[in-house]
């Protein structure tokens, strides 16, 4: 069930809002305490009878602001050198699937797109990004197992510019967002890209899982500080994951969520659309 109809069907028999079952609900829904407080301070200071309806309503309404308008992908660029997208994220979530699907997606929009596999820690997460470069289609850049992730970017790089590709997107480990030295090698590949682009990388997105929760909000925090993050994208919206987590994101760090996967298949994978996610998801 989905928050606005949650709120509707808890609270459409009641005389009155019990203020203290509406913020478990409204933090249960993982919008977040800061949020949650907003959204309630607000209807405690309307006048008039306040029902499920105008619950819901004002819920939708503050969704609706705080997600804004939606941010498409930066177009190829004029002067041969690729877009870089740098993801990061944590171990589970999704990140190297999620890839993939994005590469499939810029594919089918007719754009040329090559994989750099950084994520050097884990031998299977190499042979995995392989796997699925070749089942999309697009080529990949790799290294040995526990190689030099910045090497591996510095490398596909140089190849995307010089075989003129539109995108290039660059998987990491998934790192706990907790190892402040993994956090600074973060870093160090963003000097790296550098150093044959000094506007790059374009994006830096961090993949969060839907059905983790107020979780998915501290790992944003903690990439932002190391990466100055400018997307989200958001997996697992077809299980448990409620999606207020990436309500919450925008509220309180202001980084606006750019995909969404609903499910296994390479094309479960959409741009987000913040309306359609309020009326559908939410």
């Amino acid at each position: 069930m989905g928050l606005f109809s949650n709120i509707i069907s808890r609270f459409k028999s009641s005389p009155k809002i019990d203020w203290d079952d509406l913020e478990e609900t409204l933090v249960a829904g993982d919008l977040g305490i800061r949020l949650t407080t907003e959204i309630v301070d607000e209807l405690q200071g309307k006048k008039g009878k306040i029902d499920a309806d105008a619950v819901a309503e004002v819920c939708r309404d503050h969704i609706v602001e705080i997600l804004g308008d939606d941010v498409p992908i930066p177009p190829p660029r004029t002067d041969g050198k690729p877009v870089v997208i740098l993801v990061a994220g944590v171990n589970g979530v999704g990140k190297t699937t999620s890839i993939a699907k994005l590469a499939a997606h810029l594919k089918g929009q007719g754009h040329s797109v090559m994989l750099a596999a950084a994520d050097t820690f884990r031998a299977a997460a190499i042979e995995q990004l392989a796997i699925w470069a070749e089942r999309v289609g697009v080529p990949i850049v790799k290294s040995q197992y526990q190689g030099d992730p910045s090497a591996v970017c510095y490398d596909a790089h140089r190849s995307a510019i010089s075989s003129g590709i539109d995108y290039l997107i660059c998987d990491t480990a998934g790192r706990l967002h907790t190892r402040h030295n993994l956090m600074e090698e973060l870093k160090k590949i963003e000097r790296t890209l550098q150093k044959q682009d000094e506007t790059a990388p374009h994006e830096r997105w961090i993949v969060v899982d839907a059905t983790t929760g107020t979780n998915a909000v501290v790992q944003a925090k903690k990439f932002d500080t190391a990466l100055d993050l400018t997307g989200v994208i958001v997996t697992k919206l077809d299980g448990s994951g409620k999606g207020g987590s990436l309500v919450a994101i925008k509220h309180e760090l202001g980084i606006p969520t750019r995909f969404i996967g609903t499910g296994e298949k390479v094309d479960d994978f959409a741009a987000f659309q913040g309306r359609h996610f309020v009326e559908s998801i939410l």
